[in-house]
């Protein structure tokens, strides 16, 4: 995602929690509001497609959720810390309550935030994010413990991260100091990803809003249970779109239309 193009797009805003800074992207309008959570190792920007696919109906704000792109790294990332940064957000802005859409990791706290606080959640969007995720076999971020997190210079860094570098170059910030660095800490989302495994198949039916589960035919969640978080949970609209887990970027597209297509009907 070019960062340059969606700065042209979005007006970018922070709020600062407990001395720790949490960056924003508002697309604006005065549309509805629908806060959209990315991924891990992603940023708000990964949303810029959705915004424009959506507007003028609906005021997109897309957070850097803790510790990626411009929001700063916090002491520990936990389920309750990143539901209690979504809570901070929307009471920064002033909305009582907003449509909830995330992929993977925010997908997850999109529907955990739902499970806490029913009555700011008009709706959710669940993008790949699973409702079991199992503890056992390897880390699935396990190969960020070997990449570099800054070097002196862009260069030094984008040939520090060796095969990693395509991921991630175009989204490298530079510090005050001259410095440069990845848009997150790979340790940091080592931890992350460790701390949203488990099974949350009893947050997914605590909120009875309208959901939609969008599934990736090559993705994280199985066919099973995918059926599974339909028929445990009325109000829920499942699609399956061709693709792999990185839906928001690799079929950026067929995703916005699917989500237009059932917000319609809200």
């Amino acid at each position: 995602m070019n960062d340059a193009i969606t700065h042209a797009e979005a007006v970018r805003g922070e709020l600062v929690i407990d001395g720790r800074r949490l960056s924003y992207l508002d697309f604006g309008g005065t549309g509805r509001p629908l806060l959209a959570l990315h991924g891990h190792l992603s940023e708000g920007a990964v949303w810029a497609r959705l915004a424009a696919e959506l507007g003028p109906d609906w005021r997109v704000i897309a957070p850097d959720q803790r510790g990626q792109g411009d929001s700063e790294r916090a002491a520990d990332y936990s389920r309750e810390g990143y539901l209690a940064d979504v809570e901070a957000l929307l009471d920064h802005l002033g909305l009582p309550t907003a449509v909830l859409l995330g992929h993977s990791l925010g997908a997850i706290n999109s529907y955990q935030f739902a499970a806490r606080h029913p009555e700011r959640v008009e709706a959710i969007v669940n993008v790949e994010g699973p409702l079991v995720l199992g503890l056992e076999g390897p880390h699935p971020l396990a190969f960020l413990l070997g990449l570099p997190y800054d070097a002196q210079s862009r260069d030094a860094l984008v040939a520090a991260l060796g095969p990693a570098a395509p991921y991630f170059a175009d989204r490298l910030r530079e510090d005050a100091d001259g410095t440069w660095r990845l848009p997150f800490h790979p340790k940091d989302m080592y931890e992350s990803e460790k701390l949203v495994h488990g099974d949350h198949r009893a947050d997914w039916t605590a909120s009875d809003c309208p959901a939609l589960l969008v599934r990736a035919t090559g993705g994280a969640i199985p066919a099973e249970q995918a059926a599974e978080a339909v028929s445990r949970r009325p109000g829920t609209v499942l699609a399956e779109l061709a693709g792999d887990h990185l839906l928001p970027v690799t079929a950026a597209d067929e995703l916005a239309l699917t989500v237009r297509e059932f917000l319609a009907k809200l």
